[in-house]
């Protein structure tokens, strides 16, 4: 299976790789920064470097389901390099970077509201959660303990619990639509200190004042016990 660079450090922007299998217009390897799609982050993006001087573009970043490999789909019109080729990977950090910051910002948006996670959604300039949630809370109020919670710059860390930990524990598992990622002997833990912690594969920022100023844009009823926050950028 692919080493998932990402797991460990959110930051690390390009690695050097081995192509392990290309096929079906997307290319396996044996290491990679690219995160795939899942929990609600889009896939990476970026490009292959090759020894040539070449680069091939990456469109998305998906997991194959069958064998685990993480499938770096090929823009189109591009051509995939050969099994066994050397390259460097190199992310699109700006997009990441946006949806490092989004999803981290959600895990604060969740700590402010006393429900259950229903859906949720990231992209690279705005976020949503749905919420079990009988009465909508006041988009203003929010909106300001959101920020308060992004000014303080309270530090963002993962590490790694065993998966009979998370199940004697389930109150950590704060989503209903999505399963945190079990079957593998551990699971991993965001925590946002002092605020928040929860199981989550996706990438986040080191500290909330990276996040940067938010609104929440949007609260809207889904159903008698559905609320949708969309929150957004408000700048950068």
């Amino acid at each position: 299976m692919t080493d998932e660079l990402f797991r460990e450090d959110s930051y690390l922007k390009e690695c050097a790789a081995t192509v392990t299998r290309a096929a079906d217009g997307a290319v396996c390897l044996d290491r990679t920064v690219f995160y795939p799609m899942g929990g609600g982050q889009p896939g990476d993006s970026g490009v292959l470097k090759l020894a040539d001087g070449g680069a091939v573009r990456i469109a998305d970043t998906r997991k194959d389901k069958d064998t685990g490999d993480i499938l770096h789909i090929l823009a189109e019109g591009e051509t995939a390099p050969a099994e066994g080729a050397a390259v460097t990977v190199v992310l699109d950090w700006d997009r990441r970077h946006r949806h490092m910051r989004m999803h981290s910002c959600l895990h604060l948006l969740c700590s402010l509201v006393p429900g259950a996670v229903t859906g949720g959604n990231v992209s690279d300039a705005k976020g949503r959660l749905d919420f079990d949630l009988e009465e909508s809370p006041d988009k203003a109020e929010l909106t300001e303990k959101l920020n308060a919670l992004i000014a303080a710059d309270a530090p963002v860390a993962h590490s790694w619990i065993a998966d009979e930990e998370l199940e004697a524990n389930p109150e950590m598992v704060r989503t209903m639509s999505v399963k945190p990622p079990m079957g593998q002997g551990r699971v991993r833990i965001i925590s946002v200190q002092g605020v928040d912690t929860q199981p989550c594969g996706g990438t986040h920022v080191a500290r909330t004042g990276e996040i940067g100023p938010v609104e929440v844009a949007k609260i809207e009823k889904k159903g008698r016990m559905n609320r949708r926050i969309s929150v957004a950028f408000m700048s950068g």
